[in-house]
């Protein structure tokens, strides 16, 4: 299978080339790991404070839900970073889950699963009835505040007493405009910067994976899912702690925090 595109971007000052259409899984694995990094170059800092808090709370031998897993980014740091880990990953986007099947295949210790979180019997599909952890990044933002409250309930149904929840996301904080506005625009000229580099973006992406003949009709199919964004609430992260609170969770509190980004984290 030939390669329809390549682009040569730069990541970190170096010169790297994204070669994605044809080529193998690790290839795409990297390629959306990129294309969130234009977003968020800190991902990398959230999901290191992430595996510290797992490993400081729960230890290094986690049984860990990777909730909204897209392509298993947080699994495939935990399982590298601890080999006695185990990992379920559940997602509904039949794309990013292609992307984690033959990326992961042969991998005993991650499974994934097939599973809208806007549907109330989803954990039945799960093959665990308790996790020591609950991970999640930058998806729920994809769920409204009150769709996002019940999931925090069935979530704290799920995690160990003991255990933990974290979720990584877009928590902007709306007392701070001015701030806001100027962090926005200082962003922007870097992102831009980058794309006009080369940086791939969400849409350039999924032109990208329509293109590959093994992920053209899972992107079709997401495409009738989602359309091209599904648009939910970024509420604060006083709001996330205060109903991780409500739903079970004896403490709640932000552990990591960029200018528009959070991590909090609900201990059971």
């Amino acid at each position: 299978m030939g390669v329809l595109r390549t682009r040569v971007l730069r990541h970190g000052g170096e010169a790297m080339t994204e070669t994605v259409v044809g080529a193998g899984w690790q290839a795409w694995q990297d390629s959306w790991d990129r294309q969130q990094e234009w977003y968020m170059p800190d991902r990398e800092e959230r999901l290191r404070v992430m595996l510290d808090m797992v490993e400081a709370l729960v230890g290094p031998s986690p049984r860990v839900l990777d909730l909204a897993c897209g392509t298993g980014s947080i699994s495939d740091r935990l399982l590298k970073r601890f080999p006695e880990a185990e990992s379920v990953g559940v997602d509904l986007d039949p794309a990013l889950l292609a992307i984690a099947e033959g990326y992961f295949a042969g991998e005993r210790r991650v499974r994934f699963v097939r599973a809208d979180l806007k549907d109330p019997r989803w954990t039945d599909r799960l093959p665990h009835d308790s996790y020591d952890a609950v991970l999640t990044a930058t998806a729920l933002h994809w769920l409204h505040t009150e769709e996002l409250r019940g999931l925090y309930g069935q979530v704290g149904t799920l995690v160990r007493d003991g255990g933990v929840f974290m979720n990584a996301d877009h928590m902007p904080e709306p007392a701070t405009p001015r701030i806001n506005a100027a962090e926005r625009a200082f962003r922007h000229r870097r992102m831009d910067e980058a794309k006009a580099a080369g940086a791939v973006d969400w849409a350039a992406w999924w032109q990208l994976a329509a293109a590959d003949p093994r992920l053209a009709g899972p992107t079709a199919e997401r495409f009738e899912i989602y359309g091209e964004h599904a648009d939910g609430d970024t509420p604060s992260a006083a709001w996330h702690a205060a109903v991780l609170r409500e739903s079970g969770f004896a403490e709640a509190r932000p552990v990591w925090a960029s200018p528009t980004d959070g991590l909090v984290l609900g201990l059971k």
